[in-house]
């Protein structure tokens, strides 16, 4: 054999190798999920074409989660819970938000490969556009800026998409989420969410806040109640007519310029839509399970019935679960885990 062809037979092999080595190792170095079941309309259904053109139908339920590395474990138990428990799961429409620093097409590939019948979408989340308005808060978790994102829901979705349900991450759906799409809004309102008006409101905002009357009159003549900001159905038209990105930007301004709360992105929409917001039952939020379990301390689920389970708090399921301490309601998430581990890679 020439010498020079086997110069180009050895550099192929290298080049070969090394291709697949990097390979090998993008492959590993992240999680893997397994491919989910694929779920079919009921009788009473209307199929949706699979088009863009059809994304401003009534029968569309749209659904907005942001996407990223830390939390894709929770986000791909999230969509399996919505799609099991809908009985128009075709019709479903994903939307998710990712950072543009991300590796974006990493995160759209995992989706597509898990969900490969799934309608969804991504979009670019310019983490720069919000980073000169954010504050540093108790928990730094609540910094990023990919969790101001539904500030921007307006501006990212497209204008035909006229009303949403944005979910958190951290969360699985028991009940048909198109119960919770169909929640009513009063002509004035803008977005609906659980209620909690036995919580102590004035927890949310500083001393310096309450003792400014220019400020503390904001909620002049409003019951302003905490609502979780992971579980809402936002009518995007209105926002969009009634400037509400801006309104929730000028308080991040003030902010800026004296604290008034404490709290990352809750308090902006606290000020801008508490009291003046639908109110959907309890059973949609069950919040408040991903409570510090350090000390051995589980919480429990809130009195009455549940359609939405939501690890809100620092701990989250899969974390506690790979740690062998889970809380008890921990099990409940655990069906939705679609992470392979060594015992399922050949299933």
């Amino acid at each position: 054999m020439p010498k020079s062809t086997s110069y180009h037979i050895l550099c192929f092999l290298i080049s070969f190798l090394s291709v697949s080595l990097i390979n090998a190792t993008a492959i590993s170095s992240g999680p893997q999920f397994r491919e989910a079941p694929e779920f079919y309309n009921s009788r009473e259904c209307s199929l949706i074409q699979d088009d863009d053109s059809n994304l401003s139908s009534d029968q569309i339920v749209h659904v907005a989660m942001t996407l990223d590395a830390t939390y894709l474990r929770g986000s791909m138990a999230a969509i399996l819970s919505v799609l099991q428990h809908s009985t128009c799961p075709q019709n479903v429409e994903f939307h998710f938000i990712a950072s543009a620093s991300a590796s974006a097409n990493h995160l759209r590939n995992t989706i597509a490969k898990s969900f490969p019948y799934l309608r969804f979408h991504v979009y670019l989340f310019d983490d720069s556009s919000v980073a000169g308005l954010i504050s540093t808060s108790i928990r730094a978790a609540l910094d990023c800026p990919l969790n101001y994102a539904r500030n921007y829901l307006a501006n990212l979705l497209p204008l035909s998409v006229r009303r949403v349900v944005y979910l958190d991450s951290d969360l699985v759906l028991v009940d048909d989420i198109a119960k919770l799409a169909a929640t009513p809004l009063d002509d004035h309102q803008v977005l609906a969410a659980p209620e909690y008006c036995n919580a102590n409101f004035t927890f949310y905002f500083t001393p310096s806040f309450w003792s400014n009357s220019a400020l503390s009159m904001t909620f002049a003549g409003r019951k302003a109640c905490y609502f979780n900001t992971g579980v809402m159905v936002i009518d995007l038209d209105r926002w969009r007519d009634g400037y509400y990105t801006t309104k929730i930007e000028e308080w991040m301004e003030l902010q800026k310029r004296m604290r008034i709360y404490e709290l990352g992105s809750l308090p902006p929409f606290l000020l801008v839509f508490a009291g003046n917001i639908a109110s959907v039952d309890h059973r949609w939020n069950q919040h408040g399970l991903g409570g510090d379990n350090f000390w051995g301390l589980c919480r429990d689920l809130h009195p009455g019935p549940v359609s939405l389970l939501h690890w809100s708090g620092k701990g989250k399921p899969w974390a506690r679960l790979d740690a062998n301490r889970p809380c008890p309601l921990d099990a409940l998430w655990a069906p939705y885990d679609l992470l392979q581990t060594p015992f399922t890679l050949d299933s």
